[in-house]
């Protein structure tokens, strides 16, 4: 019995020192990008690329913009935002002051949003903007009013002509 208390006691010690999200989600995470019409191309601010739909893995707590375009389409960009996520309560909760501490350094109880990036692409020519989608394809916003909404913020990371602020 003392055997198994004390492999309990050590394994909460080594859960609760490490940080629950680094645990649990890691400080990557897989990143979907997809457009209407697809084949666009997607280029972020991290260096990696990818032709739309497609995957990519990204750090949890890097701010991003992604470059999209297409021939044919007006060519835009989304900033990508690094916010915390329900795991930082959970190290609150929980009593987790270290696990908080190392999670919040290492972007880990992070999560990007938008998360999947969908983009309905706005052809030449036309009077119309490029426009978020949810997964089941219905319109969140235009990309100009979700880029006003996290700009400023955004610009901490990835520098005010990135983000857009000098337009």
């Amino acid at each position: 019995m003392k055997k198994l208390m004390v492999a309990a006691t050590a394994a909460m010690a080594g859960f609760g020192l490490s940080g629950c999200a680094t645990v649990l989600n890691g400080t990557n995470t897989s990143y979907e990008a997809d457009s209407e019409p697809e084949g666009a191309s997607v280029t972020f601010t991290s260096g990696l690329s990818c032709t739309t739909p497609c995957k990519v893995e990204m750090r949890r707590k890097d701010d991003q913009r992604a470059d999209i375009s297409l021939p044919g389409y007006k060519p835009t960009y989304v900033l990508i935002q690094s916010r915390l996520g329900g795991s930082a309560f959970g190290n609150i909760i929980l009593g987790g002051g270290v696990g908080a501490i190392v999670d919040g350094s290492n972007g880990a109880s992070n999560r990007l949003y938008p998360r999947p990036l969908i983009v309905k692409l706005a052809p030449e020519g036309s009077n119309e903007e490029a426009v978020l989608l949810d997964i089941d394809g219905k319109v969140v916003s235009t990309v100009k009013e979700h880029n006003d909404k996290v700009r400023v913020d955004v610009s901490k990371t990835i520098g005010a002509d990135l983000a857009g602020l000098n337009e």
